[in-house]
């Protein structure tokens, strides 16, 4: 007999506790098990029996070799038990895989309230609208002349000038390549009566201090004075006298120009009234660069206008109360 023999003079495995001796009045193969040797399994079974002969099977563990619940399986339990966990684990597997990786939260108008998204809809809507309307009266501007502009030519100028001028010197063949100075001194009545005549006072110069070093500067400080200038050349001859129908209108706007500088610098003093001016311009050429072997001239170019009375209304221009604070400007 050997050692998995049931029988009351079976012989005893070291290490295993001694079988229990059947009772007399039932068969030696009927004995229940102990409870150290049941399995959970074999208790659920029907009739709470285990077929005699047969150890508890251990289940091949999966997944890390890791017990489920604690517990060891047997037979076509532990099959089901294994297919029903696969299942699971596969099901898992496929929502995550479908579910993909988290979406980001919105940004931009979409993080938005409803309300905040209407308003900046139409922002954007007005700037859109905006800008295309001034790019085509940009084009319509600078294009040959056509039907649209004969039609709306003064709705388009009105538009375009004086913010939105364009200027094609810099692609000309010959950019103007010179320096041009607009100066004016005045004839005044001081405060004590006397009459006495100003020095030179350079107002591009003082367009020019202005306008160096600031970020934005005024289209007054950059465009008046010089605009005002070529306006005067454009309409009188050399002899400086008028050669067309806007030749008395540049004079008067020239002249308001300066009166009303010459009174922002407090010309002649506290009190002086200006009585008459004279302008001249002082142009210089632009120096070639040292690798040019072109060559001009370095001198100086005066052209000096007649005098010019100031009558009230060009005084009430703009002029301020001759005791109006200020600064007085350098004289040359």
């Amino acid at each position: 007999m050997d050692a998995y023999d049931k029988g009351s003079n079976a012989r005893p495995v070291p290490g295993e506790p001694a079988a229990a001796v059947p009772d007399s009045h039932e068969p030696p193969d009927s004995h229940e098990p102990s409870d150290s040797q049941a399995s959970p399994d074999s208790q659920a079974s029907p009739g709470g029996q285990q077929p005699s002969g047969e150890a508890p099977a251990l289940i091949p563990q999966q997944y890390g070799d890791q017990q489920r619940d604690g517990r060891q399986y047997d037979g076509q339990d532990g099959r089901q038990y294994n297919e029903q966990y696969d299942e699971q684990c596969d099901d898992q597997y496929v929502d995550t895989a479908l579910a993909g990786p988290p979406l980001p939260p919105p940004a931009g108008i979409a993080a938005l309230s409803l309300p905040y998204q209407i308003a900046a809809a139409l922002a954007l809507a007005v700037v859109a609208v905006a800008a295309c309307v001034h790019v085509g009266m940009v084009f319509l501007h600078v294009a040959p002349s056509n039907t649209v502009t004969k039609q709306h030519g003064q709705a388009i100028d009105e538009w375009i000038y004086p913010e939105f001028e364009q200027n094609w010197k810099l692609f000309a063949p010959n950019p103007l390549q010179q320096n041009i100075a607009v100066q004016v001194r005045a004839d005044v009545r001081a405060a004590d009566g006397d009459m006495r005549t100003t020095g030179w006072y350079d107002l591009s110069a003082l367009d020019g201090a202005a306008i160096d070093g600031n970020l934005l500067p005024s289209h007054t400080q950059q465009n008046e004075l010089r605009r005002a200038w070529d306006f005067f050349v454009a309409t009188h001859d050399n002899a400086n006298r008028p050669n067309g129908l806007r030749g008395a209108l540049s004079e008067k706007y020239l002249r308001r120009i300066v009166v009303l500088r010459l009174d922002r610098e407090q010309a002649g003093g506290r009190g002086a009234v200006v009585q008459q001016v004279q302008v001249r311009s002082r142009t210089t050429n632009v120096q070639p660069p040292k690798w040019s072997q072109e060559q001009v001239s370095d001198k100086p170019i005066v052209r000096e206008l007649p005098w010019w009375p100031v009558s009230e209304a060009d005084r009430a221009a703009g002029t301020r109360p001759a005791e109006s604070m200020g600064t007085e400007a350098s004289v040359r």
